[in-house]
């Protein structure tokens, strides 16, 4: 509820208040529960209605000084995008020739000295710049010297830059782009055809950090953490998921499963149980009170919807596939993820290639197992000679390698979106076909 009013805005608040009411009351819910409903929406509209009004320049003009680097340089068409933070405001920059390689090597939270003109954004990408907290265009004239930030921007680029010289030392361009992909989601530096074919295949999700990464930190760092006490677990826990989430940017997806698992964390130690759907609906709750224009990222859409299809439609889809648990298992996890991306990535993207689920089951595994062991790997072997660096990032040059190929194979499979659309409703009706089959051929049950 508070999402839907996030999206309305302050002036559709009380329709929304409408709205939670009727449901509540056509529910049969209690009286607490329509007050929260009630309340949500109006905190929603509130809160939208000042992000926005957050979103449009305070100051415009001439600038020289210390900007912030928001986020990682990343190339764009020729020119390079620098998000610069500028008085506490946030401007786009676009940079060409010696500003370009000057800026291309540096990390976000890196301080750099620029003189120039702060502009408002055309109006074709206004919209695209303000979901970002980009209130403008920032026209560099001069890019000067360059700092490092804060102590914790400087412990998570090392650790960044760490496994960039490990995967580049050991692997070819687009390979060594697509590890740090995997790991931390840095996509900044594949190259187009690389994201073209993960978007053809239903493998982008891969290269944006998720629960699964979350997971892997967590599951690395757990016989160290079992040796806690449960209140200095948590902290520990709750300290471990932080630093992973700025190690990644805090990208809507890492941080929708680093809320979940925080929350979880919570909930463990204080003896409460919590079903995974539930977790969910609290992590939004969080996330889009503190930023409201979360929900109009695409991120945030395709990482709610799978891990909503993931928590209700594979528990219920797995008991009732045929096979062997170690097929069955796999298969509903996936199944319920493309369930739960099928609305947005039609609305966004114009379709949902019907080759995502192989090629989900075929690369998911091995993409699991380059971020469990990538991690630590590529941290040991940037503090190894030549020989032993490639010895230790073997498995994940190879583990890499086969994402890629899967996805490249995919993508050439892949039929165009009319005939997708047509073999995706051959298999619902094909799926519904055997369910109607099988339901009748079950023995029907006798009474006592």
């Amino acid at each position: 509820m508070i999402a839907v009013a996030e999206v309305t805005g302050a002036w559709l608040g009380w329709m929304a208040v409408a709205t939670a009411a009727l449901v509540a009351i056509f529910a049969r819910l209690t009286k607490l529960a329509v007050a929260c409903c009630v309340v949500a929406a109006l905190l929603g509209g509130v809160l939208a209605n000042r992000a926005w009004h957050e979103s449009t320049p305070r100051t415009l003009g001439a600038y020289t000084g210390w900007a912030r680097l928001v986020g990682d340089p990343a190339p764009f068409d020729s020119a390079l995008r620098a998000t610069l933070q500028i008085e506490g405001e946030r401007f786009d920059a676009w940079l060409y020739g010696g500003a370009k390689r000057k800026l291309a090597a540096h990390q976000s939270g890196e301080y750099v000295w620029v003189d120039g003109v702060r502009a408002r954004h055309t109006a074709s990408s206004a919209r695209r710049a303000q979901v970002r907290h980009v209130v403008g265009r920032f026209e560099a004239e001069v890019v000067g010297d360059i700092v490092p930030g804060s102590a914790l921007d400087l412990a998570g680029n090392r650790v960044r830059h760490q496994l960039r010289h490990s995967a580049e030392a050991t692997m070819s361009p687009d390979d060594a782009a697509l590890f740090t992909g995997l790991v931390l989601g840095d996509d900044a530096r594949q190259p187009t055809w690389l994201i073209d074919d993960f978007r053809a295949s239903g493998l982008s999700h891969l290269t944006a950090v998720s629960g699964q990464n979350v997971a892997f930190v967590l599951a690395a760092a757990l016989p160290l953490l079992r040796r806690l006490r449960p209140w200095g677990r948590w902290v520990a826990t709750v300290g471990l998921i932080g630093w992973f989430m700025a190690l990644t940017r805090f990208e809507p997806s890492v941080l929708r499963a680093g809320v979940m698992a925080m929350l979880a964390s919570t909930s463990f130690v204080l003896g409460r149980q919590s079903t995974p759907a539930r977790l969910l609906a609290l992590a939004i709750i969080v996330l889009v009170a503190a930023d409201p224009l979360l929900v109009w990222s695409v991120g945030f859409w395709l990482s709610v919807g799978a891990t909503a299809g993931v928590c209700v439609v594979g528990p219920w889809l797995h008991p009732r596939l045929p096979g062997p648990v170690w097929v069955r298992l796999p298969l509903a996890v996936t199944v319920g993820a493309q369930v739960g991306v099928a609305l947005p990535s039609v609305l966004v993207f114009g379709r949902l290639p019907f080759v995502s689920l192989p090629a989900n089951l075929a690369a998911v595994p091995v993409a699991g197992f380059v971020m469990l062991y990538g991690l630590p790997a590529g941290l040991l072997a940037s503090w190894l000679p030549g020989p032993l660096q490639s010895v230790v990032m073997l498995p994940c040059g190879a583990g890499t390698r086969w994402v890629a190929t899967v996805a490249r194979l995919a993508a050439r499979v892949e039929p165009p979106p009319a005939w997708s659309a047509a073999c995706w409703a051959v298999a619902v009706v094909a799926l519904l076909a055997w369910w109607w089959h099988r339901s009748r051929a079950a023995p029907a049950r006798v009474p006592i």
